[in-house]
């Protein structure tokens, strides 16, 4: 009777380790399942507007102009344009967007010029207004560094922009365009967060230009743009 209790409770003993051990593997199972899970997802992250620091740091130059890269390389029309770059722009830091808009800003002010002014007024078939040369200029910096910097040096060297039956140059979407993003990315407007008190570079600051040119007397734009003066005005 001994031996068969004996028997009896080690089978029992030996059960009971069997299926603790199978718990224990469970166990260590789901934990492993979880932990999987838990490093598949990835974190969100929230914009802290209140402990945010207002930025007057600019985007990194070559970034900047390989955002506008990307979006001339399908040669989608202007509107689509628009688009895809509010969503690469979208994937920056929100720093980074402001940075973005700053060194819109600064292209914007270094390009304020009598010359260029001149250039926008016979490509834009004779529009003056300051808004409308804004927009030019927010149309050329969308162009790429290259056209960009060669019409900074030379506004006549438009002239390879122009495009058949085409007499308007503005592209008044891409000012909007990181101001869109950071709205779309943190649900807060851009202008609280840019400092201006160190950043003045920008339109409120833009100084008086002496024009080298008038529309009373064409001879003065031919000889700033001869090869566009002689392509467009047809006064």
């Amino acid at each position: 009777m001994k031996k068969t209790t004996t028997i009896v409770f080690s089978f029992l003993f030996i059960g009971l380790g069997v299926f603790s051990q199978n718990s224990i593997v469970k166990l260590n199972e789901e934990k492993t399942q979880k932990q999987t899970v838990t490093t598949d997802v990835l974190p969100v992250v929230v914009f802290d507007s209140i402990h945010f620091a207002k930025s007057s740091e600019m985007l990194d130059e070559e970034l900047y102009w390989s955002l506008i890269a990307h979006s001339l390389k399908d040669n989608l029309p202007q509107e689509d344009r628009e688009i895809v770059l509010a969503n690469e722009i979208e994937k920056l830091s929100p720093k980074e967007i402001i940075g973005f808009r700053l060194r819109t800003d600064k292209l914007l002010y270094d390009t304020y010029t009598s010359n260029l002014w001149c250039a926008a007024f016979l490509m834009n078939d004779g529009t003056t207004d300051a808004s409308s040369f804004d927009y030019f200029r927010c149309w050329l910096i969308s162009q790429g560094k290259e056209t960009f910097y060669n019409a900074v040096a030379n506004p006549d060297s438009l002239v390879s922009q122009l495009k058949e039956g085409q007499t308007n140059y503005e592209f008044e979407g891409f000012w909007f365009v990181a101001m869109n993003a950071f709205l779309s990315k943190t649900n807060h407007e851009i202008y609280a967060y840019i400092d201006y008190d160190t950043f003045v570079t920008n339109d409120e600051n833009y100084p008086l230009i002496n024009f080298t040119w008038s529309v009373d007397e064409p001879k003065t734009m031919e000889k700033i743009c001869p090869v566009l003066f002689k392509k467009l005005w047809k006064k």
